[in-house]
């Protein structure tokens, strides 16, 4: 038996899930305006109570890898080591854009090309693209969107889901969108029990969130005097 605490803090809404073999036993998540640091300990603390585990009985920590927000990823990626070498347990990623995949791909047909979107602000989004029956389309990717960026799936059944999406319904009338699809520590369960079992663990000592893109800051301008 496996049993796996499941953490995703890469966007505003922060969710932690524990899974036993793959199957969600329990789950909580909040939508936050501000850090994920402070509650994130708490919550995790309050549903292995309620699932009525201890932390000591955790085989693995799974956290999501990103894309998402940078603030966000950084205060996953330390609780999450944090755990792991507190309880001397392996960590496993999980790309964001997949658990959003897990929660849309039943809807639809395997033939269906799904693409998750994250916000990146502007027109750009963090994406990929996938069959319904999980054939990888297009790798994890930044992306500007403009009327072209999709001219390859003209043919296809094509699905738009995430924050990241909304924004596109006017330029793509005839696409699909799936509303309130966001990455979910819930739907992280069967991937992390797959990577627990194929043993593809994180190296805690040099393991870094794939932002997809560097990430910027926005340095006021100073004025001087003569």
């Amino acid at each position: 038996m496996a049993l796996i605490l499941s953490l995703d803090t890469s966007t505003k809404v922060c969710s932690v899930a524990v899974h036993e073999d793959g199957e969600l036993i329990g789950s909580q998540s909040y939508h936050l305006q501000k850090s994920h640091s402070s509650l994130l300990p708490v919550i995790v603390e309050q549903l292995m109570e309620n699932v009525e585990k201890k932390l000591n009985e955790l085989d693995a920590v799974a956290l999501s890898a990103g894309p998402g927000s940078y603030t966000g990823l950084r205060i996953g990626t330390a609780t999450a080591k944090g755990f792991a070498f507190t309880l001397g347990i392996p960590m496993v990623a999980i790309t964001s854009l997949d658990t959003m995949f897990e929660q849309v791909a039943p809807m639809f047909s395997n033939s269906s090309v799904l693409i998750p979107m994250i916000d990146a602000r502007r027109m750009e989004v963090f994406c990929l693209a996938k069959k319904g029956d999980g054939q990888l389309v297009w790798e994890p990717k930044p992306l500007i969107v403009d009327e072209d960026s999709f001219s390859e799936f003209v043919d296809e059944d094509l699905v738009f889901f995430g924050n990241g999406s909304d924004k596109f319904k006017e330029m793509f009338p005839h696409v699909k969108f799936v509303p309130d699809i966001h990455p979910s520590a819930a739907h992280m369960g069967k991937l992390a029990h797959d990577k627990f079992l194929k043993e593809h663990f994180e190296d805690l000592a040099y393991y870094e969130p794939d932002y997809l893109k560097e990430y910027r800051t926005n340095v006021p301008s100073q004025k001087f005097k003569v």
